[in-house]
């Protein structure tokens, strides 16, 4: 996945970030496209107005969607500038202060922004569990960690309110899942990207952005709830679960997913032989046979 990241940030380099206004020919995208939905009010606030967010405008705007994020200690998040030379790890810094250090002008630290807005309580565990494993890792990171930055720069929470459907996402069976079961998959699977390096790279979208994914069972009813309802929730899950996870996770834990393989999220999708470009929509190698993570 790292190497699907480098990728994608060569592609929105092309994409303009100046100081006076958010691109307004970004706005039909920002708007529009389901991928952005979880942050889709903040990102309609910042539209309307002016200027590129600085810091403070973003926790004006965090107040003003009557978002309270905190970390896991209880201590309120804030966006501050960054401070060069300063010693402590990201994470540990954000653990002890609340402070999120959020460089100008940067689609990368604007979309984690709106990540923590949208989903308070995973990126106040994901941090949480940052901090509390720097100190055993000795200057080795370790698997745990590794699990946690993916997730966080790209990861997507997958309500499923079908297993069957949870299960070829794990096989890979990409053709049978987004194609031969294309309306089975639109009324009972809802992807919610809370991962800011897949929000950025779909400022410029193609089919090569993949997703490091929890599955995470539902009711059929939550998946037509409103937005905001359904998102909640689903932060609700995944906090829960990373917490469970705080000692055994790892990668494998967490199953990957071309996002934009979803049934309308791409014009391609249209088209079966779409899914067979193994570029994209690859198989599952002997290696991947253990078993992707779901929450019940």
């Amino acid at each position: 996945m790292e190497n699907r990241l480098k990728e994608g940030e060569e592609r929105v380099r092309s994409v303009p970030a100046d100081g006076t206004r958010l691109p307004i020919a970004l706005s039909a995208t920002a708007l529009a496209h389901p991928i952005f939905e979880p942050v889709r009010p903040a990102l309609a606030a910042l539209l309307r107005e002016p200027g590129w967010p600085d810091a403070e405008r973003l926790n004006r705007l965090a107040a003003g969607l009557g978002a309270a994020p905190r970390t896991d200690r209880g201590i309120p998040v804030r966006f501050v500038a960054p401070c060069p030379g300063e010693g402590t790890y990201y994470e540990q810094r954000v653990f002890d202060s609340g402070g999120v250090q959020t460089r100008p002008h940067n689609w990368h630290d604007l979309f984690n922004a709106l990540a923590w807005i949208a989903f308070p309580r995973s990126k106040a565990r994901i941090n949480a569990l940052h901090a509390a494993e720097l100190p055993r890792e000795g200057g080795r990171r370790g698997p745990l960690r590794d699990m946690l930055t993916l997730f966080d720069e790209g990861g997507a929470i997958v309500a499923c309110a079908d297993p069957a459907l949870a299960e070829l996402i794990r096989a890979f069976r990409w053709r049978e899942l987004f194609w031969e079961r294309r309306a089975h998959a639109r009324s009972r699977l809802r992807f919610a990207v809370l991962g800011h390096a897949v929000l950025e790279m779909a400022l410029a979208p193609w089919p090569g952005i993949t997703c490091k994914a929890l599955i995470v069972e539902v009711e059929p009813a939550l998946l037509d709830a409103p937005a905001a309802e359904l998102v909640g929730a689903l932060d609700a899950r995944a906090a829960q679960w990373l917490g469970a996870h705080a000692t055994t996770g790892t990668p494998r834990a967490l199953a990957a997913l071309p996002i934009f393989g979803y049934p309308g999220w791409m014009p391609e999708s249209e088209r079966a032989d779409f899914y067979d470009d193994t570029r994209y929509f690859r198989p599952l190698r002997r290696a991947q046979v253990e078993s992707a993570a779901g929450v019940g």
